[in-house]
């Protein structure tokens, strides 16, 4: 009676534990703001501010014009990840709107990606709104101290930082007979 007792309390313990942590760092999918070097930093954005939270908010308050309270409802009440908190302010920023503004646009539509709201915004992946959102990136990286690779079209201007190498691009579909 006693070792079942036992066992029902350590399965308990692990169920918590699992629910837990699901429920503090959701399965992240892509963001889809149209840029595959921004998508996976954003990724990493997540692990970052999971592990360093308090610099995460203070790094969109003082650098992004987030309001921390905000920034404190979306991660905590909303669950939202990191990386999206990280895009939306930036985004908005850049198109000279406020945080709030980015966050209720995603919210209308949960199914939208980023890139249709950058675009609302203004915001195109080739134009220079976006080109400024990745070097705020790079940016935020080196207040944190933390190490980045590069995306190409970055790289002339934080030469220090090594080149991300380039995903793979996936192989064409033949439509009839041979190339």
């Amino acid at each position: 009676m006693r070792y079942r007792l036992a066992w029902l309390a350590a399965i308990a313990w692990l169920a918590c534990a699992v629910a837990f942590a699901r429920g503090a760092n959701p399965p992240t999918a892509t963001p889809g703001t149209g840029d595959a070097w921004v998508d996976a930093t954003l990724l990493d954005i997540d692990r970052y501010a999971a592990r360093y939270p308090d610099a995460f908010v203070d790094e969109m308050v003082r650098y992004h014009g987030a309001p921390r309270e905000l920034v404190g409802e979306l991660l905590s009440d909303r669950r939202w990840s990191a990386g999206d908190i990280y895009f939306a302010c930036t985004l908005a920023q850049f198109a000279g709107q406020p945080c709030r503004n980015a966050v209720t646009q995603r919210q209308r539509d949960a199914s939208q990606d980023w890139q249709a709201i950058a675009q609302r915004f203004g915001v195109a992946p080739d134009g220079d709104a976006f080109h400024r959102i990745k070097r705020a990136i790079v940016l935020s990286y080196q207040r944190w101290a933390r190490p980045l690779e590069v995306d190409a079209s970055l790289h002339a201007e934080f030469p220090e930082h090594e080149v991300a190498p380039m995903a793979p691009k996936p192989a064409s579909k033949r439509v009839g007979g041979r190339r």
